[in-house]
């Protein structure tokens, strides 16, 4: 089983390094940016990679973790001509972009598709009481359902808590190891 992962930043990142230590070793990585200092408070980077492709980073650092991951990076823009194509070979997609048109994008492009898309909202701001999950057809979705990063600050804990909860899902219902 090969997973997608559409955008590789808190979320993204968090939850490829649940998978790959949980087992899972066959991915497919999409984003355009790079590695910023602002990042590294909640995403899997180090200072050392600032300035370099998030894909190319996080590829490196999880093939730290496991030697055997495959993983195909796509270091482009992702848009409603491409987004299928890109994970045409994947079982499963997990959104991880911060605007809400990346996602309504992914979301729109995966609708009625059987593969499962897992994606997340509200993970934004320092509270996890709240957190939960939801499922709308294929799409299963973690967060709060309310706190967005244009209106309260990014805390590492949170961001991190949500990606266990998708993991979980990704786990629990499709989790098929690969060996």
């Amino acid at each position: 089983m090969r997973i997608g992962i559409a955008g590789v930043g808190g979320i993204g990142s968090n939850v490829a390094v649940n998978l790959v230590r949980s087992g899972l070793c066959k991915f497919t990585i999409a984003d355009y940016d790079t590695v910023e200092a602002s990042n590294l408070n909640r995403q899997f980077y180090f200072e050392d990679q600032i300035g370099q492709p998030k894909v190319s980073m996080l590829m490196e650092n999880l093939l730290r973790i496991n030697p055997d991951v495959d993983i195909k990076v796509f270091p482009e823009l992702l848009d409603k001509v491409n987004v299928v194509d890109v994970f045409s070979d994947c079982s499963i997609v997990v959104e991880g972009f911060d605007g809400s048109e990346d996602k309504k994008m992914l979301l729109e492009a995966f609708a009625g598709d059987p593969r499962p898309v897992v994606s997340a909202s509200g993970i934004a701001g320092s509270s996890v009481d709240k957190l939960s999950s939801r499922t709308l057809g294929n799409c299963h979705i973690a967060g709060d359902f309310t706190t967005d990063c244009k209106d309260a600050h990014l805390y590492a804990h949170k961001v991190i808590a949500v990606a266990a909860i998708m993991t979980d899902k990704i786990l629990k219902e499709y989790g098929h190891y690969d060996k």
